[in-house]
């Protein structure tokens, strides 16, 4: 930012120009993210990186360059972070929650296709966007403005403000056992509810795969033990970056999560595919086409969860959470759950039991207890 930049306030006429997706910050993330990332994480850093980059054109006038100044940052928080607006703050009446993000701006955010909805985004998703700038600081070893006390405080005082109002962090529903045979319910014997039913099993069976896992399975990390037994070499991950062999990686499929995938090997050995990819693309007339996306990982769950009609948002991410708390209530030992899912955390993984899994331990039924 050059020296004096302000930020606008009430800029008219934002046109499509104002917006290049081809900013320095994208390209700095494709150069030192994608090596050292899994694909949906390097997607994720991406799009932060690039709303910042189209926020700051919008909001300054200016191309995004590092180090980000301090004012900065704190604009970004102040412009993204809901407030309570009073209209009479000795009377407390409330006008409900606003920010200070211009209305033509945060128009043109939207109608550029950097956000989905106007207003204000979720907690989680502020809060990521300011660690991925502060990560990209980190890697470019450049001064981090989000380590600043005025920035850390204000992210304290914005968390404390919508706990007080009970704003809590949304989560993608958990895909548990009961939802998850609803959802296989909805796939049938066509090629692609045998493809549907061989991905989902294997993502929520061997330990709530990460979508960028599912999508990047290949035939030669799939071993066959019986007809009612694989083994599947998890051979990169986000907590296996350089791909060493351990053996927890060796993931079991079993009963039947094992019989939908060997229905759906004899679709591939029908078609002469012996390698590559487990997972793929179905083409008019049945044809198998290239390896699934991790996006069409997370479209086939949302995809078969509303054919389900099972209530709730679900996500890729929803097999994972599922798969845990399902753990959790069927008391699964936690040194097993970690073993499966590949969590090197006991924090991060009780981070995913869901209340549910609570509301069948002996602690909270002691008053019933005869």
């Amino acid at each position: 930012m050059s020296p004096g930049a302000r930020p606008r306030y009430g800029s008219t006429g934002l046109a499509r120009s104002c917006f290049p997706r081809k900013y320095p910050a994208s390209r700095f993330v494709r150069a030192n993210f994608h090596s050292m990332q899994t694909t949906d994480s390097y997607a994720s850093y991406a799009s932060a990186m690039r709303y910042w980059c189209a926020w700051y054109a919008a909001r300054y006038g200016q191309v995004l360059r590092m180090p980000v100044p301090v004012p900065v940052v704190v604009q970004f928080i102040v412009d993204h972070a809901a407030r309570t607006a009073d209209a009479d703050s000795k009377a407390g009446l409330s006008t409900g929650l606003v920010s200070e993000l211009p209305p033509d701006i945060d128009q043109a955010l939207v109608a550029n296709g950097y956000k989905t909805r106007l207003g204000v985004p979720a907690l989680n998703t502020l809060v990521h966007r300011i660690a991925v700038l502060s990560k990209a600081h980190q890697l470019a070893k450049a001064p981090n403005p989000c380590a600043d006390p005025l920035v850390r405080e204000l992210l304290a005082q914005t968390r404390r403000a919508y706990a007080k109002r009970g704003a809590r962090p949304r989560k993608q529903r958990a895909l548990t056992k009961d939802p998850l045979q609803a959802v296989l319910a909805t796939c049938d014997d066509t090629l692609r509810g045998k493809r549907d039913r061989a991905l989902l099993l294997f993502a929520w069976a061997t330990g709530g795969r990460r979508r960028s896992e599912v999508a990047s399975a290949t035939l030669e990390n799939l071993q066959r033990v019986d007809a009612n037994a694989y083994l599947y070499t998890l051979a990169h991950s986000k907590t296996n970056q350089a791909g060493a062999q351990r053996p927890e990686d060796v993931k079991p499929l079993v009963g039947s999560a094992a019989q939908a995938m060997q229905a759906w090997l004899a679709v591939l050995a029908e078609r002469g595919i012996q390698e590559g990819a487990l997972f793929r693309r179905i083409r008019k007339g049945g044809h198998l086409g290239e390896p699934l996306a991790p996006a069409a990982v997370r479209d086939i769950v949302k995809a078969r969860c509303t054919l389900a009609g099972v209530e709730g948002k679900f996500s890729a991410h929803s097999l994972r959470a599922g798969f845990v708390t399902e753990a959790g209530r069927q008391n699964m030992s936690l040194p097993e759950t970690m073993a499966m899912t590949g969590h090197h955390s006991v924090a991060t993984v009780m981070g995913y039991f869901r209340a549910e899994s609570a509301l069948g331990s002996k602690v909270s039924r002691m008053l019933d207890e005869d």
